[in-house]
């Protein structure tokens, strides 16, 4: 064990020695991707260009671009991780990403391409009173975006500074500067265009790294899986514990049905997955677009199960949880075993690509639900110059890569996993029940709109506030005190709690809400007629 200790720490050190490698190889990746946005954006002149790249994606172009924006960070960094070092229950993280993208599928997805414009608070001001439903959409929207952009930037700056050595708290603050700039100089020239091509080259690079390494360990382990898992058993101090249920979550099983709930719900409500159903030119495009993304989704989460076993048996559990990066090192870990430097610095610069292109994918949805919905609807009530609409967002943007930056630097070195439960979670007690009233209760009323999306919103922060997450343990954000709610995900309160309040503002509302426009949603949402009409706007 010792000796393999010293080898990998050895390797580490001459990859940390070797950082003009490294910065090489992320110089062309780079290069290359800004390339492409440039090339994007030749022509991003109306808000359906800049927002929806002129909806001018093929079902394949868009089902790459999909898996590009939902395989994030911490799809291939922490799921094989957790893996590697929880067995089983870390390759639960994986099987509800999946469960829930067929959730978002069949409940969702085409329904809402059909009925919308831009963003979600076009489909649900759609029947329901315009001003108030937009801002809380808004709200709920730009706090999704927030909690994830927080969790991608600390990601980024983790990486980066294992690649290149940084230890000290002002190289990584820069680091996490650096990626911001970046994210701002793609999403202000490329808009929604730009950002679907450097998702779908990520995604090309992210699953064909990742297969080629999955082979490479099968290779080594004579194509058995069962060897494998066998050496996996051997590397571990947990033994065949790691291969059962039980070492993560056997202490608190609610914890990991709160957790298990906001995975599974809280796709269905996550703005910036929703947005990319806009950018194909039919239902029958947007169809194909979401067969194709969970065939290639699926295929990289059966790929982390044996990623996160070869890591186990091949790094081993010990030396990953002591590595700089702590559980998120292991996919690099395993690439730097496997080829050395080289594989490293590439799979290191394709997990970097994945943050760009997912953190790209959210900036673009925030500046559009601020300038879209605030602004063009709430304040200046439609009446915006064609141009105008877009130069409010491209300022968006700045003001939102800035405080991405801030609050990158703000939460270094914190747990980073919490931050993407909390999106999924507050996109779960906020979004999705008003989501799913709109589109299949016609008694829903704007009251029940706003009382749902706000006090889900609050549910969701307030016990996350009063939970382990912030305060008490050894990986608090707040290392004092003791934590008021138990558990480290509020899914299992607040989902319901937003249901609720959706149906009952909607039962006690006095006014009823003009049934022929929940009739005419239903018909577009069902059929796509007049989703065609609203491209030509």
């Amino acid at each position: 064990m010792n000796d393999v200790f010293a080898a990998i720490s050895a390797a580490v050190d001459t990859v940390e020695n070797n950082p003009v490698l490294n910065i090489s190889i992320f110089g062309a990746f780079v290069a290359v991707t800004l390339f492409i946005v440039i090339r994007a954006s030749r022509n991003n002149k109306t808000a359906a260009d800049y927002y929806a790249a002129g909806r001018s994606f093929t079902g394949p172009q868009n089902g790459f671009a999909i898996s590009g924006d939902y395989l994030s960070a911490a799809s291939f960094l922490g799921i094989c991780g957790a893996i590697a070092i929880n067995g089983y229950d870390g390759f639960l993280y994986s099987i509800g990403f999946l469960v829930a993208w067929l959730v978002a599928l069949l409940l969702v997805a085409e329904l809402m391409r059909n009925t919308g414009k831009f963003t979600m608070a076009d489909v649900l001001s759609f029947r329901l009173k315009e001003r108030p439903v937009r801002m809380a959409a808004a709200i709920t929207t730009l706090a999704v975006c927030f909690f994830y952009l927080l969790a991608q930037m600390a990601g980024a700056g983790g990486l980066v500074s294992l690649l290149l050595g940084i230890t000290e708290t002002l190289g990584q603050s820069i680091v996490v500067a650096v990626v911001g700039v970046l994210m701002i100089v793609y999403v202000l020239i490329g808009g929604m265009k730009g950002t679907t091509w450097v998702q779908i080259v990520k995604a090309f690079l992210l699953i064909g790294g990742a297969l080629v390494m999955t082979i490479w360990v099968l290779a080594i382990n004579g194509f058995s899986l069962n060897t494998l898992l066998e050496s996996a058993v051997a590397a571990s101090p947990q033994g065949e514990a790691v291969l059962g249920p039980g070492l993560q979550y056997g202490a608190n099983p609610w914890d990991f049905i709160s957790l298990a709930i906001a995975l599974v719900l809280g796709t269905a409500g996550l703005p910036h997955v929703l947005m990319r159903f806009y950018t194909v030119p039919t239902a029958k495009e947007a169809r194909r677009s979401v067969v194709w993304a969970i065939w290639l989704i699926g295929l990289f989460y059966l790929l982390t199960l044996v990623l996160g076993y070869g890591a186990g048996a091949m790094v081993g559990p010990e030396v990953i949880a002591a590595a700089p990066g702590g559980v998120n090192s292991a996919a690099p870990l395993l690439a730097l075993e496997l080829g050395g430097p080289l594989l490293l610095g590439f799979i290191s610069a394709v997990a970097f690509a994945t943050i760009l292109a997912v953190v790209a994918g959210l900036t673009i949805t925030a500046a559009a639900s601020f300038a879209h919905d605030i602004y063009a609807n709430v304040v200046k009530k439609g009446d915006v110059p064609p141009d105008g609409e877009v130069k409010v967002a491209r300022r968006t943007v700045i003001v939102i890569g800035i405080l991405a930056i801030i609050g990158g630097i703000g939460v270094q070195g914190q747990n980073v996993a919490f931050l993407v439960a909390l999106a999924f979670a507050v996109a779960a007690s906020a979004n999705l029940p008003t989501i799913l009233y709109s589109l299949f209760w016609r008694k829903f009323t704007t009251r029940g709109a706003v009382w749902s999306m706000y006090g889900g919103l609050a549910a969701a922060i307030i016990l996350i506030f009063l939970s382990p997450v912030f305060w008490g343990t050894e990986t608090s954000v707040f290392k004092v005190g003791t934590a008021i709610w138990p558990l480290n995900n509020p899914g299992i309160v607040s989902i319901p709690l937003g249901f609720f309040l959706g149906w009952l503002g909607s039962v006690t509302s006095t006014r009823a809400e003009d049934r022929r426009k929940a009739a005419e949603m239903e018909v577009r949402s069902l059929t796509g007629f007049g989703a065609e009409k609203a491209t030509h706007h």
